[in-house]
């Protein structure tokens, strides 16, 4: 039946009743149920005009209003909504049921708006929900004459059904609510339990920053993500990932005057719905982002950086105060793994430091110790042939000065072939070491086995491996032959250099006195050995006992020629 039109029989509006109330208790979006309950008025009554007024928390004033029957252009031109004065205010003060003739002759009436459409027959219902007024209903113009009380009595059943399905739709609503925290929560738990298993034990700040950058894109459904760390007065583009142009990392951008920069001064998340127009010029211009999302990388305090996506795919462009929420959670953890990426970086760079300060004096006491002693010692026996009288002695004299030229030159020559051996460039790994145990023992006078095994090609040259390797074992052999002459008392070395497979495996034992890895570590030259070692990612074992010797093992991925570029996915 049209709202308005003659309401059907007792018998037939009962039935009705049911049926709206079986609809209504089975909704649970409470904005469906209040338009529902305003349809089923009107059709139930034959009203022409339905409203359903919600009160405020104190249930003193109508804090919302909603209205049947009534287009949007007469609503504006009505003006501001009813707070719940004159005869709307009588059902908030005394909420029973109110049937008026004339609703414009009881004593409280305020009167209409002059835009308000005639109103005269009034029925009036409240609606309690477990003992208190949630709101009331409304109904005005009986399409057929006055309101009855066949019409008051279904009103007020229909507030009945409506309050329970109010009630339903509220501890539903409530219950959704608690359960899309909890979802938040889980998100957010587990988005810092993936970056933290993710990043156990991960001390390179480039993966570790890669990482931070291809999670936050799948935690947020982003089409592309970018992280910012500061550099002085700027930010600068360290990671990112998604549909991005690779050009982009290192691009430098100024705290001042920009969105991140604003983030990071804040340290409070932002949320653009115009990226275009908000971004700096050159996120704006190679994100080609409509929508962005920007989250300090915070810890205890101090703002590290920026972690940014941009458009989300999935319901969006737009990010949510979800998106938020959970992107925040996560920079905090990623905060955490990136400062410590951070002072671990820091660290190695003054060990790095401080190991080739300790190689430069090595070769500065090589110098001092060797060579310049023997020229001291050559200008001195020269000085004496000057203005000797005796040409046997003088003769002698030149010869002995010759030598020692001669030997003072293959000092020099095993010094700079020391530092950069021509043999590893010619002719590979193979050549160069045997070289360099041979001018070891020559010199220390040492006893030294060398085996390498190398693979081969069929009918071909050696299979050399990759130069950054060659020179990585070559150096780590080098530094423990230096190790075993300088400090061991050896007399008797072995050095095997072996590809099993995949890897390459170095090592070289001694028969020495033997040392404490730990608290000699540094005097030892190994910090150069295992930083060669991590940066190949190898392992490197150190056995040694007092009186019996040590053996220094390393294992290192066997690379080829062409194989030292490293690919970074986005």
């Amino acid at each position: 039946m049209e709202p308005g039109a003659v309401p059907p029989g007792r018998e037939e509006r009962l039935r009705a009743l049911l049926q709206v109330g079986r609809a209504l208790v089975s909704d649970l979006d409470l904005e469906v149920v209040l338009e529902r309950v305003l349809v089923a008025a009107r059709e139930l009554t034959g009203a022409r005009y339905a409203a359903l007024g919600v009160l405020d928390e104190r249930r003193e004033a109508l804090e919302q209003f909603l209205t049947s029957g009534i287009d949007d252009e007469t609503r504006k031109a009505i003006g501001p909504l009813p707070r719940g004065r004159g005869v709307l205010g009588v059902l908030i003060r005394d909420p029973r049921p109110l049937r008026l003739v004339d609703v414009g002759l009881h004593p409280h009436s305020y009167g209409l708006p002059p835009e308000h459409p005639p109103m005269h027959g009034f029925l009036g219902a409240p609606i309690r929900v477990r003992d208190a007024v949630y709101g009331n209903l409304y109904l005005t113009e009986k399409g057929s004459g006055d309101f009855d009380a066949d019409d008051e009595e279904a009103l007020v059943v229909l507030a009945e059904w409506a309050a329970i399905a109010i009630e339903n739709a509220r501890a539903y609503s409530s219950l959704q609510g608690n359960r899309d925290q909890l979802e938040r929560a889980v998100a957010q738990f587990e988005a810092t339990s993936e970056i933290a298993e993710a990043l156990a034990g991960e001390t390179d700040l480039g993966h570790v920053l890669e990482l931070v950058a291809k999670r936050a894109r799948a935690l947020t459904d982003a089409r592309a993500t970018i992280v910012l760390l500061q550099a002085g007065t700027e930010l600068v583009v360290e990671a990112i990932a998604g549909e991005l142009d690779r050009a982009l990392l290192g691009a430098r951008i100024p705290i001042d005057g920009s969105v991140s920069g604003q983030v990071f001064r804040s340290g409070e998340p932002d949320r653009l719905a115009d990226a275009p127009n908000r971004l700096h010029f050159t996120l704006a211009e190679q994100t080609q982002a409509q929508t962005g999302l920007f989250v300090p990388l915070r810890l205890r305090g101090r703002v590290l950086g920026v972690l940014s996506v941009f458009d989300r795919l999935r319901e969006g462009p737009q990010f949510s105060e979800r998106d938020e929420q959970l992107l925040s959670g996560f920079a905090a953890s990623a905060a955490a793994a990136v400062a410590t990426a951070q002072d671990t970086q820091i660290k190695e760079l003054e060990r790095s430091i401080l190991a080739t300060e300790q190689e430069r004096a090595r070769w500065a006491r090589e110098l001092h110790d060797d060579t310049l002693q023997e020229l001291a010692a050559l200008k001195l026996m020269l000085a004496q042939i000057g203005i000797s009288a005796d040409e046997t002695a003088r003769e002698r004299q030149l010869q002995e000065a010759g030598e020692r030229i001669s030997q003072t030159v293959r000092g020099l020559r095993d010094l700079i072939t020391d530092l950069r051996p021509a043999a590893l460039d010619e002719f590979g790994l193979g050549a160069a070491l045997e070289a360099l145990t041979e001018r070891v023992a020559r010199r220390a006078e040492l006893d030294i086995d060398l085996h390498v095994d190398l693979a081969y090609e069929a009918g071909r040259e050696p299979n050399r491996l990759s130069p950054v390797l060659e020179d990585a074992l070559y150096r780590i052999v080098q530094e423990a032959l230096t190790n075993i002459t300088k400090h061991s008392s050896a007399n008797h070395a072995e050095v095997l250099v072996i590809e099993r497979g995949q890897l390459v495996e170095v090592a070289v034992s001694d028969n020495g006195d033997g040392f404490d890895p730990e608290s000699e570590f540094a005097g030892f030259g190994l910090l150069g050995m295992r930083e060669r070692v991590t940066l190949g990612d190898g392992t490197m074992t150190i056995e040694s006992t007092h009186g019996e010797g040590t053996t220094i093992r390393v294992s290192l991925p066997a690379r080829r020629p062409n194989s030292d570029v490293t690919q970074v996915s986005a």
